[in-house]
């Protein structure tokens, strides 16, 4: 069963009124591949059945924090590669110079990821074709 947390719109952060449980939804294509590996797997599900909540509760965490630790590797990587540039990081810096302060980095590290995939995906495309690139 995959599920999102999402927020009523009237609630506030921070504000006093007691917290609603949070709004699960399905997806029944998500639901129908979980569906499948289960089958496949019945041992797996048996695995996570016998853990303990706390320790569930702590895997995801610990997955949720890979997850960022992840990100943050491949968002340095792209803003060293910029760096290292001069005439990219002026390119970069002319597009977001409207762009507050605080925020400029992480917009720029998502444009780069962006032309990267669009490049990825144009020369693989070519390669499909058999143009030379």
């Amino acid at each position: 069963m995959n599920t999102k947390k999402t927020t009523p719109p009237s609630a506030a952060p921070g504000a006093s009124a007691p917290q609603e449980p949070p709004t699960l939804r399905n997806i029944p294509e998500v639901d129908a591949k979980i569906d499948a590996y289960i089958q496949e797997n019945p041992r797996y599900l048996g695995f996570l059945q016998s853990i303990p909540r706390d320790r569930l509760e702590r895997m995801v965490v610990l997955n949720e924090v890979r997850e960022l630790d992840r990100q943050n590797r491949m968002q340095n990587g792209v803003m060293r590669r910029i760096n290292a540039d001069p005439a990219l990081k002026q390119a970069y810096e002319t597009l977001v110079k409207n762009v507050p302060e605080d925020q400029r980095e992480e917009v720029i590290a998502q444009m780069a990821r962006q032309t990267q995939r669009v490049v990825a995906r144009s020369q693989g495309q070519r390669q499909a074709k058999g143009v030379a690139v």
